[in-house]
């Protein structure tokens, strides 16, 4: 394939890339990633800590697929999301459902009154401890797991050299602290690292432009040449690697 059937092809990925939810079913054949392979297993974390008769709270639940796959009584169950397609998608979602769901863009007041919660989830959104510590109920539980600041580094690095890290301090050490700085009590947690690797050049390209927070400022356009190269290196050796960075942490108030 010649440098202008390339240039097409991915102009036309990039035209194309989007995420309904948190899913990428659009480039499974064409990278490989052991996020799920992770020391811990989030939802077993949680199935821990859940009983029938709490009120729970997911924060940033996306599409809901995760928190809906805990199967926990709808109406002890709520939830937000600031991303606008999956706003629209929970609320038709949720509704005959009856889980309350509220669209939220600032965590640091969330709407919900105080000690209103025994557990609040958070999987790979933002937060405001503080504002966690408002709405949890004595003795609640704040379980969370996070995309670390390492995260697809070495892939962002590829297609933007020089480019600064989006979310520097985001790591275990001092996302923990921050709660127990605000009044939590760690009861455990945990870091790694993982491999993921991309086969496709144009599933690269898929993917930066669905994560734009990582991959801030990316174009087909302006990154082009180093696309080049990534295209020579998957030639050479198959595939180009990243790092996956996560960590969680159970904390109680």
């Amino acid at each position: 394939m010649n440098v202008n059937e390339l240039r097409t092809k991915w102009l036309a990925e990039e035209e194309h890339a989007q995420m309904k939810g948190w899913e990428f079913s659009h480039i499974a054949d064409k990278f490989q990633s052991e996020e799920d392979d992770m020391p811990w297993d989030y939802k077993t974390v949680i199935q821990k800590y859940l009983k029938p008769t709490d009120k729970i709270l997911d924060m940033d639940t996306g599409g809901g697929e995760f928190l809906l796959s805990l199967r926990h009584p709808y109406h002890l169950t709520s939830a937000t999301e600031g991303y606008a397609p999956n706003v629209a998608l929970c609320r038709e979602i949720f509704a005959p459902l009856g889980v309350d769901f509220q669209e939220m863009e600032d965590e640091s007041q969330m709407p919900f009154d105080d000690a209103t919660f025994d557990i609040v989830l958070n999987r790979h959104g933002s937060y405001d401890p503080k504002e966690i510590y408002r709405v949890l109920k004595p003795g609640g539980l704040f379980i969370t797991q996070q995309v670390g600041e390492d995260n697809d580094w070495d892939l962002v690095q590829l297609v933007l050299p020089g480019k600064e890290k989006s979310f520097p301090g985001h790591n275990l050490e001092k996302q923990s602290k921050l709660f127990t700085d605000a009044g939590f009590t760690s009861l455990e947690q945990d870091e790694t690292y993982k491999p993921i690797r991309f086969f496709d050049t144009s599933a690269l390209v898929w993917f930066a432009k669905v994560i734009p927070w990582e991959f801030t400022d990316f174009s087909v356009e302006s990154s082009f040449e180093n696309l080049l190269e990534v295209e020579k290196q998957i030639h050479e050796k198959s595939f180009v690697e990243g790092m996956v960075h996560r960590f969680y942490f159970v904390m109680k108030k």
